[in-house]
């Protein structure tokens, strides 16, 4: 049997956690979404979680989830005969995603194709599965490299733990449909929308009407895009929806990178 990806130390015992259970909730957390501060031990293949100190805990990063079960959603959605969700004994897998700032402090963000069966159309960070045998930053190194075709040599990046989400410039055009960089007052209305919601509300109102992108052809080609702030603000409904949007979990990632940047602002680093 293949060990545990993800561990949760309950009354100082490590157990591992279902794929039906929540881990915002074993932690203790409430019925709402969220941020709880978890401390977390970031090992080879594995990631330990607690609502406590503990030896090894190497972060105390925010936790948070979707405002609704991303299964409950799958659910509502036809699936082709013979394909099955993964059963409820299975664990709970580990994901990371890249949220790759540039020099000029903006941020990349891919868009997902409207062929793939899980959440097609989304706009995401470049990220996906982490091997067994692999370190969190070198499974988050290899997913940008695979699906946007950057390599960031080792020594010339920095990089720091920004978060934790329950539930990728040559694109990888099989899940890649298009890529662009996020500055960060953009960044911050696409945060600040709320899902589960008809409409966003109090937005900025100098907002460029469209945002500069990269959209892949079939040919191999790219072609520039002028894509409608508005896709980005669409708010993500509380069922089932294809349409082209910034995913939940992403806006949580550029509301965690806006705080970052914004101490090393303070901090004059």
């Amino acid at each position: 049997m293949a060990a545990a990806r993800v561990l949760l130390l309950l009354s100082g015992r490590p157990e591992s956690v279902s794929f039906a259970q929540s881990v915002c909730g074993l932690l203790g957390a409430g019925s709402g979404l969220g941020p709880w501060p978890t401390h977390c031990g970031l090992k080879r293949g594995q990631l330990v979680l607690s609502d406590k100190p503990f030896p090894g805990a190497s972060a105390r990063l925010p936790l948070q989830r979707p405002p609704f079960c991303p299964f409950a959603a799958l659910d509502q959605q036809p699936r082709a005969p013979g394909v099955e969700l993964p059963p409820k004994g299975r664990g709970v897998d580990l994901g990371v995603a890249v949220i790759l700032q540039s020099s000029d402090q903006t941020v990349l963000l891919t868009r997902r194709t409207s062929t793939l069966n899980i959440s097609p159309n989304l706009w995401v960070p470049p990220g996906g599965h982490v091997e067994p045998d692999e370190e969190l930053l070198d499974g988050g190194l290899r997913e940008l490299w695979e699906e946007s075709g950057l390599q960031l040599p080792q020594g010339q990046f920095s990089w720091v733990p920004l978060g934790l989400w329950e539930a990728r410039i040559q694109p990888n055009a099989g899940e890649v449909s298009a890529f662009m960089w996020l500055g960060p007052d953009i960044a911050a209305a696409v945060a600040a929308t709320e899902d589960g919601t008809e409409t966003p509300k109090h937005l900025p109102q100098d907002l460029p009407s469209s945002v500069p992108a990269v959209e892949l052809k079939e040919n191999g080609g790219a072609q520039p895009l002028a894509l409608p702030t508005s896709t980005l603000l669409r708010t993500t409904p509380g069922t089932a929806d294809s349409r082209e949007r910034v995913s939940t979990g992403t806006k949580f990632a550029l509301m965690l990178w806006l705080q970052h940047l914004g101490r090393k602002s303070r901090d004059g680093s």
